[in-house]
């Protein structure tokens, strides 16, 4: 008798774009090789510069959206052909072997969604610090945030609701959706992600502002309230 072998996975990336320029070639070469039925998905916000005439130069699927990642990231789910959805930040880049460790992962009994664990692309010893706070709290509390590759069944996506349209925490109120669907799994092999919102406002400001967000979204606060404190502490910094 012959086992039967598994099905291989269809995966559409989603990525939300909005003045993006600068990393959509590096993101484009960073998934060049990928082995598989893999697509990949652009959600346009509104870009100014030149985002959308580099990515009319790549064989990618290109969408347009009101400029919220909410929005643009459900956009690109409803055009998705395959039955995984994979949602990926511009400036995060995956692992080479990704849709293998995806499928595994989602071959989990169980499982309906997973992430990646977090890398920063800098070699200063904080940075390791931010790292490992994040894959703890992603591990105990099955909360990844969006720049670890947050990956899925579509049908559990399209079950769950899909992202809301949130101005910040969006992934937080689907992933709490996907965990009354199943289990979430991080994966040990990371996602690299650009330090550029950390560099922004500093490592502990951002660290500390972050859990603050956090803390206050479970608190009950609502994202638009959180958001305006959140865009009124960025603007000040200069």
């Amino acid at each position: 008798m012959t086992l039967t072998a598994r099905k291989t996975l269809s995966i559409s990336i989603i990525t939300p774009v909005l003045n993006e320029e600068q990393q959509i070639v590096p993101l484009l070469d960073s998934v060049a090789g990928s082995k598989g039925n893999v697509e990949h998905i652009f959600v346009d916000g509104g870009s100014t510069d030149r985002t959308c005439a580099l990515l009319q130069q790549y064989p990618v699927r290109l969408l347009s959206s009101p400029p919220s990642r909410g929005l643009q990231q459900n956009s690109g789910a409803r055009a998705a052909h395959g039955d995984t959805l994979l949602f990926l930040h511009c400036d995060t880049r995956l692992p080479d072997n990704f849709s293998a460790l995806i499928q595994e992962a989602l071959n989990t009994p169980g499982r309906v969604a997973g992430a990646f664990s977090l890398a920063i692309d800098h070699p200063g010893r904080p940075y390791r610090l931010v790292e490992k706070g994040a894959n703890v709290r992603s591990r105990l509390l099955n909360l990844p945030y969006g720049d670890q590759a947050l990956f899925m069944k579509k049908s559990a996506f399209e079950r769950s609701g899909g992202f809301p349209d949130h101005p910040i925490l969006e992934e937080i109120t689907l992933l709490r959706s996907l965990r009354r669907l199943g289990s979430i799994g991080i994966i040990a092999a990371p996602a690299t992600t650009s330090p550029r919102r950390w560099q922004r406002l500093g490592i502990v400001r951002t660290t500390l502002i972050n859990q603050i967000l956090l803390a206050g979204f479970f608190l009950g606060f609502s994202p638009q309230r959180l958001a305006r404190l959140y865009f009124r502490d960025s603007s000040g910094s200069g």
